[in-house]
């Protein structure tokens, strides 16, 4: 072979090689994709629970693998125009609310996990009522009508053979705080109330005690079933044009969530503590509150089977409670890893 050939022989292996090796390279830029913004959103109660330890280690910058940017708010009307306008990107929201949501944004939004399983619970100043049957002919104060705790008082109480509009006197209140209040006052109260309202009537008055967990009642109900639903306070939803752009920020959010959970779960005093810190509610309020919470981290199919179940008796109920029409199976997120 002449010199001539045995140096164009080396100029092409060596532009073979370089050119291989750009290609690959911009191969790898563009399947790892570096740190992103990532804003989150939970409003302020049980369903901002199950991420406190994430948000504080991201905050003490044990966490960095993207920059996470939470938000605490007690206005839930902020937080579907966030949705909406791109600010917000991941949301922990209550579980109808994000039906409401898909519906009223053409399906932008999808459930990546159920976060809270249900927070309800018929507290009483006394010792007379043990099952839903011995509801029937009291009086309950409640708050939330023509919204999911009526609903669901209402599933648990016809499922037991108990007519609401005639078989117990339901005293409705305007929010959560005056059924406390009306509890406090009487002696012989009973009252269906959400945590933390249920620790803070324990701690205000010793006779105060838990006399049925919906949510129990619920799962007695739903045991038959071939795919039972449960009842859901809060999800995590994210939109759509944001899990399609950033698949990997998605799952390593979900993974930190996951962790976070079962942190609160195995940690209550400790969690309590971050609870506090955060102001979502007192820290003695959040110890005792935890452990009735219910708080999970449910994905995957068996998210889809328990939502859609939980979703279906609002509809049944009241179908504007869900936004109108039950969602598509675009709603629930499903990872393929």
């Amino acid at each position: 072979m002449s010199v001539v050939k045995k140096l164009l022989s080396v100029l092409l292996v060596f532009a073979l090689v370089s050119f291989c090796s750009i290609g690959c390279s911009k191969k790898e830029q563009a399947s790892s994709e570096g740190p992103i913004d990532v804003n989150i959103c939970a409003l302020k109660g049980p369903t901002a629970i199950g991420m406190t330890k994430f948000m504080s280690d991201v905050d003490n910058g044990t966490i960095k693998d993207n920059n996470y940017n939470f938000s605490i708010t007690a206005a839930v009307d902020e937080v579907a125009p966030g949705l909406v306008q791109g600010t917000i990107d991941i949301a922990a929201v209550p579980a109808n609310l994000s039906s409401v949501i898909y519906n009223n944004t053409d399906g932008g939004v999808e459930v990546l996990a159920i976060n809270t399983l249900g927070v309800l619970y018929v507290v009483e100043n006394g010792d007379t009522v043990s099952s839903v049957e011995d509801l029937r002919g009291k009086t309950i104060y409640a708050s939330g009508k023509g919204s999911t705790p009526e609903f669901a008082l209402n599933y648990i109480l016809e499922a037991n053979g108990i007519d609401p509009e005639n078989d117990v006197n339901i005293e409705w209140k305007s929010e959560h705080a005056e059924c406390l209040a009306a509890l406090t006052s009487d002696e012989n109260g009973i009252a269906m109330l959400p945590q933390p309202f249920v620790a803070t009537a324990m701690n205000q008055d010793d006779s105060s005690r838990i006399a049925i967990d919906l949510n129990e009642q619920w799962d007695i109900l739903q045991s038959d079933e071939s795919t039972p639903s449960a009842m859901i306070t809060g999800v995590v939803v994210a939109r759509k044009e944001f899990i399609e752009a950033h698949p990997d920020a998605v799952n390593a959010f979900l993974s930190h969530y996951n962790d976070s959970v079962d942190f609160v779960n195995g940690n209550v005093e400790e969690a309590a503590s971050i609870v506090g810190s955060y102001e979502i509610f007192p820290e003695n309020i959040a110890l005792l509150a935890i452990p009735q919470c219910n708080i999970v981290y449910i994905d995957g199919q068996d998210m889809k089977s328990k939502l859609e179940g939980y979703l279906s008796v609002l509809f049944d109920a009241n179908p504007e409670s869900v936004g109108g029409s039950m969602p598509q199976d675009d709603f629930y997120y499903i990872s393929s890893n």
